[in-house]
């Protein structure tokens, strides 16, 4: 089964999604059975490499939201988080364009550790204050994945995955996506936001059921979709 989960690193409940996914995940007993693949989404493209200044004065800017309630609403989140496992740091963030980290999780891609660098992006902005537009943080969480060095250097130097970023972002378009996170499940179910872990889990189920359908095999060694086998058997009324 193929999840599709378009996200951005710069995104409080991605993270937060995230943990509640792996948690369903890690329930779910055909689980080595299942690709995931992140995709990219940027929540402001048009925020400069970096933004001077606090991330409450940069949402209360962008939203115009008195600070106050930015600070409340970090507050919730920061709540929230921790009942996931996260520490979320607010005061430390790091306001930076998404970008360079977008590209460096296409080149994790190319190398299947995709999933430990996102999760290390996403640590690094919320929990650890780092700046996830540094070139210096970047090389750092790319080579303690196992990426080599110069690969990144080289790949963030020459854009070389920045069409693959807008690509992402024009396929979430076609799909009507306009918030992350969101999950896809093969291609047929949508999942919306950061929800429970257990809305995850039945999704998973369902998904699953739907694609590898129960095949009843009848007496003869053939098969019969509709169940109407004659053999014995108990139920709730008696054998």
């Amino acid at each position: 089964m193929n999840i599709d989960i378009w996200s951005d690193i710069a995104c409080p409940w991605c993270y937060i999604g995230k943990r509640r996914f792996e948690s369903a995940l890690a329930r779910f007993e055909h689980r080595d059975d299942v690709t995931v693949t992140w995709h990219s989404f940027q929540l402001d493209p048009s925020l400069p490499a970096h933004y001077d200044g606090s991330e409450i004065e940069y949402l209360s800017e962008r939203k115009g939201m008195p600070a106050d309630r930015v600070a409340q609403m970090f507050a919730q989140v920061t709540e929230v988080a921790a009942g996931e496992g996260l520490a979320y740091d607010f005061d430390s963030v790091v306001v930076a364009n998404s970008l360079p980290g977008h590209e460096l999780l296409h080149l994790a891609a190319d190398h299947g550790v995709a999933g430990a660098v996102k999760e290390a992006l996403l640590s690094a902005h919320f929990e650890h204050g780092e700046d996830i537009g540094s070139r210096e943080v970047l090389v750092r969480i790319g080579t303690e994945a196992g990426l080599a060095a110069d690969d990144i250097t080289a790949a963030l130097d020459s854009g070389r995955y920045a069409d693959a970023v807008n690509a992402d972002i024009r396929r979430a378009q076609s799909l009507g996506i306009t918030g992350v996170p969101f999950f896809v499940l093969d291609d047929t179910y949508g999942i919306s936001g950061a929800q429970p872990a257990e809305l995850f889990e039945q999704a998973l189920r369902t998904a699953w059921s739907e694609a590898n359908p129960l095949v009843m095999v009848s007496p003869d060694g053939g098969t019969d979709e509709t169940g109407g086998l004659n053999g014995q058997a108990c139920g709730p009324d008696g054998c």
